[in-house]
């Protein structure tokens, strides 16, 4: 755990960080947040994970300063003498009125976590991921489903359906029956050799990581697809594999206790692995 944060401007003991009980981001889940991973004190990606806060605080009407928020996440590192971490930035329209009028926020609260992070071991990634379909349904229509927002309500609700069926993963659908994203991460399934991803009509997040795997696909000659995916052919797929920040590339050999494939990582799978893992070694900003 760390011992020190950044709330609003400054560096604070984490036990004396204090927002205010009229947050927005506390009454409405009004505000947006950004998990990152560090490598060795490089943060994976920074300048991408910011430009998607930088663009969804843009539509929510809140200021985001690209310079103070690297210089958050740097000094938040350093300051807990952290390496291999994950960091949280969390952005909210600040305080206002009860009565949930946005013009009565004046100053947005921007706070910065950084914890170390232990990763999975590496028989989980051998063994993969179980998930379930959810009930749990994404609105491809809203402006809201591409924005990483406070009110995380959908996905812990999909999470916590999951857990109860004893999975690792929710797979949500959207509000048309297709395939959208997982509770925390992005889906990709390979057909016929092809790497399929929902595209981003289907009501997802622009996810970082999943970005970051169709470029790797692309560089590996590994033909991909940002296309509608109906959730049987999740069953009949040769492979099935998660994406986030934290978890990278996770296999997900079992959905709805219906085995994937051979069960195992897939020949794509892991290649597209080694790869991501070869590339955050070597990439990142410096803290």
């Amino acid at each position: 755990m760390s011992d020190v944060v950044y709330l609003n401007g400054k560096l604070v003991a984490r036990s004396r960080a204090v927002i205010p009980a009229l947050d927005y981001g506390f009454l409405y889940g009004y505000g947006l947040f950004e998990t990152l991973r560090a490598y060795n004190g490089r943060v994976f990606r920074l300048d991408e994970h910011i430009t998607r806060l930088e663009e969804s605080a843009a539509v929510l009407g809140l200021p985001a300063d690209r310079k103070a928020l690297k210089s958050a996440v740097v000094n938040t590192l350093g300051a807990n003498g952290l390496k291999d971490a994950r960091i949280r930035i969390t952005l909210s329209a600040g305080e206002g009125a009860i009565n949930a009028d946005i013009k009565t926020c004046r100053k947005p609260t921007l706070l910065v976590v950084a914890e170390h992070y232990e990763p999975y071991q590496e028989q989980v990634y051998r063994r993969g991921f179980k998930a379930i379909i959810s009930s749990v349904r994404r609105d491809s229509q809203s402006p809201l489903a591409r924005m990483k927002t406070a009110n995380y309500m959908p996905s812990i609700l999909a999470r916590r359906e999951a857990g109860a069926a004893g999975a690792d993963e929710a797979i949500c659908l959207n509000d048309k029956g297709l395939v959208a994203e997982a509770g925390a991460s992005n889906i990709f399934l390979v057909a016929d050799n092809i790497l399929r991803t929902p595209g981003l009509d289907s009501g997802i997040l622009p996810g970082i990581t999943r970005q970051a795997v169709l470029e790797l696909a692309s560089r590996l000659g590994i033909k991909s697809l940002e296309c509608n995916i109906k959730p049987e052919e999740l069953y009949k797929a040769q492979e099935v594999f998660l994406t986030n920040s934290l978890i990278e590339i996770m296999p997900l050999t079992v959905i709805d206790d219906k085995k994937i494939g051979s069960g195992g990582v897939g020949r794509l799978t892991g290649r597209l692995m080694t790869a991501y893992r070869e590339t955050v070694v070597c990439n990142g900003d410096k803290a």
